[in-house]
């Protein structure tokens, strides 16, 4: 399903096009086109270049590790990612590997990884969803995730299935228009709150 973002200047097409499905078709993703994805989100800025991101993944054909991430997800986003071909935990290192203190980037940085992974997913024809609906404790006891790391994000990854394949109350919301705040809100100059002249009109 195309839903390109109703942009109100020229972005990329790659950024226009990439949006957040929960029906996915029952197509496997094949490891080397997962493999990209990772690529590119090797390849993200982060602060002092710490990298501080981490990824569990699990496809379908992983029963034991994928029937585990789902185990971790709220009861809303399982009822449809157990659908998505592949799911993934993105994780933090909160501190520095050079001397242990705290990183306040990590977070960041690990969402500009998954940025860029994303990206690369709309470009081969991929959707992905992210989640903050999930366990992260759980996780973290599930998976053996050090003390020093933290889980972020469930991800979603396959290719795009069709709407009817979701429950009435998910395929409205899959339908819908997409939204966005307007630039004039958050786009600010001079002092908080007030807008920058670039994006007023």
């Amino acid at each position: 399903m195309h839903k390109p973002a109703p942009a109100d200047f020229p972005i990329h097409d790659l950024i226009r096009d990439r949006w957040s499905p929960r029906a996915f078709a029952d197509k496997p993703v094949e490891p080397a086109v997962l493999a990209s994805l990772f690529e590119a989100a090797r390849w993200a800025p982060s602060s002092n270049n710490e990298q501080p991101w981490s990824y569990l993944v699990a496809a379908k054909d992983d029963a034991e590790n994928f029937a585990k991430t789902v185990s971790v997800l709220v009861e809303f986003n399982a009822g449809w990612a157990k659908d998505a071909p592949v799911l993934v935990l993105a994780v933090a290192h909160l501190t520095f590997q050079k001397n242990g203190t705290p990183n306040r980037n990590a977070f960041y940085d690990t969402g500009a990884a998954t940025a860029l992974l994303s990206v690369e997913a709309t470009a081969r024809g991929l959707a992905v969803h992210q989640m903050a609906g999930f366990d992260a404790a759980k996780a973290k006891n599930v998976f053996d995730i050090p003390p020093d790391w933290e889980p972020i994000a469930a991800i979603a990854i396959g290719y795009p299935g069709a709407p009817e394949s979701l429950p009435q109350s998910l395929r409205d919301r899959e339908v819908a228009p997409r939204t966005r705040k307007p630039l004039t809100e958050f786009v600010m100059s001079g002092h908080w709150g007030h807008t920058s002249s670039i994006v007023s009109r």
